[in-house]
């Protein structure tokens, strides 16, 4: 007989799996018995934040240089976590991934000050303390441009899972940073989106459907958030750290950042996976480092038949 810890340990993993299978198979009925009410539902659900994104920031405290502040961008209140000063020192801008939140980023903060750095995070829409309940990569996008204007140009940006594609698609005129880090950045929105069609059992005839929801929400197309079709123009510095255990985005996808933006340097880890990938101390020595100018990673030559490291 279990123990009364075990039994209770064992409760919320049953019930998560029960739901799982739920909605799974409600997916699965409804692409066929009803597709417009089951993508608009699949939509929503795929753009919404889990709500541990939420109580993960509450349980996490900054230190006593910290500075809390908000903007207010796009009709949504955005929580802004602050060190040092980004107008008068070269500053540092961390963008958080999927589900995620700013001060995911702590460990990194006390390394980048010894550096010299000031350091500005935030809580994308629909995360941390921000306001908001949907959220997708064109406003992940948009937020981080946003706030990058309001700060100036940055010396620095690092940005983890889609906060790194979010990172890249914001490098334009109006705001660049002058050396890019991507932690496990996804680069192809499309791939992104059918690995959620298989985890939920979404059918494959919704596919179209649920692009022109996003479409209408946005006013971006999938087409435009292949990250890799924006490589090429990147003039800034740029390295690429991603595991090679990474369940949730392909390490493949780290590659193609790689392959396709012009002097990008990739650094692979192994046994990391997705998450702790971003807070692992060898990672941040190595991405400091690069800072540094020093040659980290490995510079890869490729096409789509053919991946050389040098």
């Amino acid at each position: 007989m279990s123990s009364p810890t075990n039994t209770a340990t064992a409760r919320p993993g049953l019930k998560a799996r029960f739901k799982l299978g739920t909605v799974r198979a409600g997916f699965a009925l409804g692409s066929r018995l009803a597709p417009q009410r089951t993508v608009n539902r699949a939509a929503r659900l795929f753009a919404t934040p889990f709500a541990s994104s939420r109580s993960r920031a509450q349980a996490v405290q900054g230190d006593d240089e910290m500075q809390r502040g908000q903007l207010q961008i796009n009709g949504e209140t955005i929580a802004t976590y602050v060190w040092g000063d980004p107008v008068l020192q070269p500053y540092a801008l961390l963008a958080h991934g999927w589900s995620s939140f700013g001060l995911r980023f702590l460990p990194w903060v006390a390394k980048l000050r010894a550096q010299g750095f000031a350091v500005v995070t935030f809580d994308q829409p629909g995360h941390g303390y921000s306001s908001g309940k949907l959220c997708t990569l064109p406003e992940f996008t948009d937020t981080v441009h946003a706030i990058g204007q309001y700060y100036g140009d940055a010396a620095l940006a690092i940005g983890h899972s889609l906060g790194g594609a979010a990172v890249t698609l914001a490098q334009d005129e109006a705001w660049h940073a002058r050396k890019l880090i991507l932690v496990a950045p996804p680069v192809d929105m499309a791939a992104a989106a059918g690995r959620f069609f298989r985890f939920v059992h979404l059918g494959e005839n919704l596919r179209e459907a649920f692009f022109a929801w996003l479409l209408g929400r946005t006013g971006v197309s999938v087409e435009q958030l292949q990250v890799d079709r924006h490589l090429p123009a990147l003039g800034s510095p740029g390295l690429i750290v991603h595991d090679l255990d990474d369940d949730d985005v392909p390490w493949g996808e780290g590659e193609r950042y790689a392959q396709y933006w012009p002097g990008a340097r990739l650094l692979t880890t192994q046994g990391l996976g997705h998450r702790r990938v971003l807070d692992a101390p060898e990672v941040i020595d190595a991405a400091l480092a690069f800072v540094r100018g020093e040659q980290v990673g490995t510079r890869v030559i490729g096409s789509p038949n053919l991946s050389l490291c040098v």
